[in-house]
């Protein structure tokens, strides 16, 4: 049979994802690797969790724990998901929350829910691999979003039009994003709402990395400043997408949707079509552990990935040669490299791999466009300070022959 004939037109924009791929190279044990953005499995809260699951499989619990559930995401686990949530800003009810597997099928739907053939999407340049492989499976457009250029908003939707749609949403990282490590500052994130309103789209709020912070004062969520202008989460035209995945563990894959219940009242509609529920044990075990040891495990993440990080912006300083600049991110898990305009960081990784046996990501990957090869992601969440030193002297001295070249 010749598949291609009864394929949609959407999977021509269907691609491997570059860090899934590299993520093969971690079975190779003499390469340094920084590329996988994986928490260090070593912190997982391990026996946390097989007492979870030895209490979610007790005959008083095992039942329900194995059992088909609602759509919606296990009751316990969403109240205490709006108990955090309030802590930060955002006073919400069970009905402003949905569970997802994981906040990347929460992209997905919420790609799905809005976005139609030709229709614009607004986002950092770069911005997060993931989120483009959702979306770009609903054949969107994509248009730069720099909160502070102070571009009009007549000036997205002319480019909208031209491409055959309407904007329908932003979508930010606004806590040290992926892949660059940076922060969105709390004019920026008013700007965003400001934008927003004028334009009448909505705000997808890709929260992943919300509680790695290691510097600095935290900034209130833009879902939580919108609710402070206007009153009321119903009010808002922001989503929060936040994860387990950083903060306990990935494999679980338990995440959830934080919005207007409008809105949540439609994603639950496609999670039934999709896959009914999230699994019912995960989520029970979630929240076992979540409740009975967050915050403490929480802390411990972050002595851990701090000191990574210190070290890694130390070696970079002490190795990289003169032409390479990277971000000093307050938190989470990346450092975004800018090479000398003539590189391009494809290339550098062929070469790395081949010859220093270092691994990281190309950056162009990042980019709607394809553009900017110049740039590289470094991922520090695994990488202990022996194998920051020696990866950044290799990394560093490959770099100065090539711009030596």
């Amino acid at each position: 049979m010749q598949w291609a004939n009864v394929l949609a037109t959407r999977t021509s924009r269907m691609k491997a994802s570059e860090i899934r791929e590299l993520l093969k190279l971690l079975d190779q044990p003499d390469i340094i690797s920084f590329a996988g953005g994986i928490p260090d499995p070593a912190l997982f809260p391990k026996e946390a969790f097989r007492d979870a699951y030895a209490d979610a499989l007790t005959d008083a619990t095992a039942t329900a724990a194995l059992q088909y559930s609602v759509s919606e995401g296990y009751k316990p686990l969403r109240e205490w998901i709006a108990a955090e949530m309030a802590k930060i800003g955002v006073p919400c009810g069970i009905d402003n929350i949905l569970i997802t597997s994981g906040s990347q099928q929460a992209l997905d739907y919420l790609g799905k829910l809005m976005i139609s053939p030709q229709d614009t999407i607004l986002l950092g340049w770069p911005t997060y691999l993931g989120a483009l492989g959702a979306f770009n499976a609903y054949e969107p457009t994509y248009d730069r979003l720099d909160p502070g250029s102070n571009r009009a908003p007549a000036d997205f939707a002319a480019t909208a039009d031209a491409a055959g749609g309407r904007v329908k949403f932003a979508y930010l990282s606004v806590d040290f994003a992926n892949p660059t490590g940076e922060t969105l500052g709390r004019e920026a994130r008013e700007a965003v709402i400001d934008l927003a309103d004028a334009m009448d789209i909505a705000v997808v709020e890709d929260a992943a990395y919300q509680t790695l912070r290691y510097d600095g004062d935290a900034i209130p969520p833009i879902l939580a400043l919108e609710i402070a202008h206007k009153g009321t989460i119903e009010a808002c035209r922001t989503l929060y997408c936040g994860s387990f995945s950083k903060s306990l563990a990935p494999g679980l894959r338990v995440g959830w949707v934080c919005g207007a219940s409008e809105v949540i009242s439609r994603l639950v509609l496609m999670k039934q079509a999709a896959d009914l529920h999230s699994a019912t044990i995960n989520q029970i075990v979630t929240h076992h552990v979540a409740s009975r040891g967050f915050d403490a495990h929480v802390a411990t993440l972050r002595g851990t990935y701090q000191a990574r990080r210190d070290h890694l912006l130390k070696a970079l300083a002490r190795e990289m040669p003169a032409g390479v600049t990277w971000t000093q991110p307050e938190g989470g898990m990346f450092v975004w490299l800018t090479l000398p305009a003539h590189l391009d960081g494809a290339d550098l990784l062929a070469k790395s791999i081949k010859t220093e046996r270092v691994a990281f990501v190309p950056g162009r990957a990042f980019f709607a466009d394809g553009s900017n090869g110049n740039t590289l992601r470094l991922s520090f969440s695994c990488a202990s300070e022996p194998a920051i030193d020696e990866g950044m002297k290799r990394l560093g001295r490959l770099i100065a022959a090539e711009i030596a070249a």
